[in-house]
């Protein structure tokens, strides 16, 4: 006997229309669905037959899904339309989530908001009536403990956010800053308002004026700016953390006046890829189009190690001169050798005037250092903090004004 039970086949025989009605849930969730893959699909389920439901599951996946990042909505969409018995539930409790009820008993999972908007497209909740008297049925909020929306999406996980919410989030993140503190050189530059001498140019001055010296020189400390380098992990469970970072990045690194020399960035998964000219693009959506036809290894693997190693041996010495600070955003789980990482990352670490690393895994209270490449790299950055949401991000800005912020490290060292 199959240990899958036999998938339930309509009567009235319109399994066409309900693929097809499939395909526009998954197209308002967002992935790319023309009317040839509706029509592959229907062929493909009909050579298939029903006899488990896995194999349904991986037949519409193979006609519908044709990036890794769609995976996730395609199974929380799949999952809700046509087995759940209490879909409909699922996803109104997933859209209302200040609202007592399933949601108790249902933790939100990735994608699963934007699966739920996708199918409550066009359905709308109204406010229940009394049958016998006609009336309105007062509904009655307590509004004491909530937020605003836009508190909200600041605390709100980028995993967990609908496609409105992420798009808000967006809009939010265009309008952050990261101003940093100029650097005070050893150079110095002569100034009429300086507070040190000059010696050698008073000693000029004097001599053309036949040795009578008559004034001092003064100089003062040359000001410069350090270079960002940030470096973002794109493998497969860090990727929709990286599409709101990278959005973060270009805001940066168009900023006018914000006080570095120059943004650099770099992805890696499983290579390193260069993205710095594609940032410099105003537009923000040509700009991460562009980069992410060029980096081949979205949601794939990880190799930390290996990526490290390619950037400190082609582009550290370019790109890390003037002090620059160095923003590593990765949830620390390689594959590599953790002795290899552990030296890659002592390398990055004398090359720059201060690591941060940015890992989403901190939004857990029970994050500890178990992994083993977070234990290799660890002791190598100067600030350790969490990444997952736009509070996050907005606290970079403390992070790097302040040389003796550690963030969580000194407590995760101490767990090691």
């Amino acid at each position: 006997m199959s240990a899958y039970p036999p998938l339930d086949i309509p009567a009235d025989g319109k399994l066409a229309d309900n693929i097809t009605w499939f395909a526009r849930a998954l197209r308002a969730a967002g992935i790319p669905v023309g009317s040839g893959r509706v029509i592959d699909a229907i062929r493909a389920v009909e050579a298939v037959g029903f006899s488990r439901k896995p194999d349904f599951f991986y037949v519409l996946q193979a006609c519908f899904v044709s990036r890794p990042e769609h995976r996730t909505i395609f199974a929380q969409v799949f999952r809700l339309f046509w087995r759940d018995p209490r879909y409909l539930e699922h996803m109104i409790a997933a859209l209302s989530p200040m609202i007592r009820g399933v949601q108790e008993e249902h933790k939100a999972k990735p994608a699963e908001k934007r699966a739920a908007e996708a199918l409550l497209e066009g359905v709308t909740r109204e406010i229940p009536r009394d049958e016998e008297e006609g009336e309105e049925t007062e509904i009655e909020i307590d509004a004491s403990r909530t937020m605003s929306g836009e508190e909200r999406l600041r605390s709100l996980d980028f995993e967990l956010m609908s496609n409105a919410e992420m798009a808000a989030a967006k809009r939010m993140l265009a309008k952050l800053t990261l101003p940093v503190i100029p650097l005070v050189s050893r150079r110095t530059r002569l100034t009429r308002n300086g507070h040190l001498i000059d010696g050698p140019a008073t000693l000029r001055a004097a001599m053309r004026q036949g040795g009578d010296m008559q004034d001092f020189a003064l100089k003062a400390r040359r000001t410069r700016w350090p270079n960002l380098v940030t470096l973002c992990d794109i493998s497969g469970s860090m990727s929709q953390y990286s599409r709101a970072v990278l959005h973060f990045l270009h805001a940066v690194s168009n900023e006018k006046g914000a006080g570095w020399a120059k943004v650099h960035a770099f992805t890696f998964g499983t290579q390193l890829t260069n993205i710095t000219r594609h940032l410099a693009t105003r537009d923000v959506d040509a700009a991460l189009a562009a980069a992410g036809a060029q980096a081949q290894d979205w949601e794939g693997g990880t190799k930390i190690g290996t990526c490290l190693h390619q950037f400190n041996r082609d582009w550290s010495r370019r790109v890390m001169g003037n002090g620059a600070v160095v923003l590593l955003i990765t949830d620390g789980l390689d594959r590599d050798d953790p002795d290899a990482l552990a030296h890659e990352m002592r390398r990055l670490h004398l090359s720059a005037r201060k690591v941060i690393w940015l890992n989403p895994l901190l939004r857990w209270e029970e994050f500890a250092p178990k992994a083993r490449g977070i234990k290799a790299m660890l002791p190598h950055v100067d600030s350790f903090r969490a990444g997952h949401n736009i509070a996050a991000l907005e606290a970079l800005a403390e992070a790097i004004s302040r040389p003796d912020d550690v963030g969580e490290k000194a407590r995760l060292m101490a767990l090691l």
